[in-house]
């Protein structure tokens, strides 16, 4: 089964870079496709997700949030 992942961040915030880079790594050792979302460019985005950014995302469902944890990410696409 193909995965994706989604980071739901915003511009300026430390902790969604590091996910972001953490998720590209990831990603990439594992052939997954990720893209990264900014949560203010969406009324409703913004108040789903809120302060809780950055929040993961595997194959549209929330997978976690603040950190990518990355021994459950991998495993969740493996």
């Amino acid at each position: 089964m193909a995965h994706e992942v989604t980071v739901m961040g915003r511009d300026g915030c430390h902790l969604c870079e590091v996910a972001e880079a953490e998720v590209e790594r990831i990603c990439g050792e594992l052939g997954v496709p990720w893209k990264a979302e900014d949560v203010d460019t969406d009324p409703e985005w913004r108040a789903e997700y809120g302060d809780r950014v950055p929040v993961i995302l595997v194959d549209g469902a929330e997978h976690g949030y603040w950190r990518v944890e990355e021994d459950r990410l991998r495993r969740a696409l493996a």
